[in-house]
């Protein structure tokens, strides 16, 4: 049965979902319609753009900050993700890979960690092998139904609209280091005069 956070009450009381976020030490994040909204947009040439969001970009940065590791798993191969991986300095990227449990269990091998310490953000049954899996996961309530009816989380942001960023502060939250991720911009030095 999976945790909506249609309110912050039921999110901050589910303690089963608190507790396997806080177990995260690795985030695995899915690229289309997790990252981005799902949209595929082509040009004569071939895939041209894909959009990204900055608060889910600021959630990951946050994550690495508290210690958290961050890779992504697509199957999709784009040189647009290398690209936002590289901003993000998210080191582990691994692309064009459509046996996503291999992958996982090889990351887990290179990582010297266990399932129970990664979490997968996913939206489709391609993510399933990875997804039932880790110690915590999640999805997006544009996700597909067989993924959210499985998943421990299901965020009340839609896909490449800030779920990547919720993600991340229930992880920080659970974790006890949300207010130490925004500790710096609450200073009197960081407020704009």
């Amino acid at each position: 049965m999976s945790l909506s956070a249609a309110s912050t009450t039921s999110l901050v009381h589910d303690q089963r979902v608190l507790s396997k976020a806080a177990q995260v030490r690795l985030m695995i994040f899915d690229v289309d319609g997790i990252l981005t909204d799902g949209s595929l947009h082509f040009s004569a040439e071939g895939e041209a753009l894909k959009t990204f969001n900055v608060l889910d970009g600021q959630g990951i940065k946050f994550l690495q900050a508290a210690g958290i590791a961050t890779a992504i798993i697509s199957a999709r191969q784009s040189p647009i993700v290398l690209k936002r991986a590289s901003d993000l300095a998210i080191s582990h990227v691994l692309q064009g890979v459509h046996d996503k449990k291999t992958a996982f269990l090889q990351l887990l091998d290179v990582l010297k960690l266990t399932p129970e310490q990664c979490g997968f953000i996913g939206d489709d049954v391609i993510d399933l092998p990875v997804l039932l899996r880790v110690g915590f996961s999640a999805s997006v309530p544009n996700g597909h139904q067989e993924v959210r009816s499985r998943v421990d989380y299901v965020s009340q942001a839609q896909g490449g609209k800030g779920a990547v960023r919720e993600v991340c502060d229930l992880i920080l939250r659970a974790q006890n280091r949300y207010e130490q991720s925004l500790a710096p911009f609450l200073t009197m030095d960081a407020a704009v005069r």
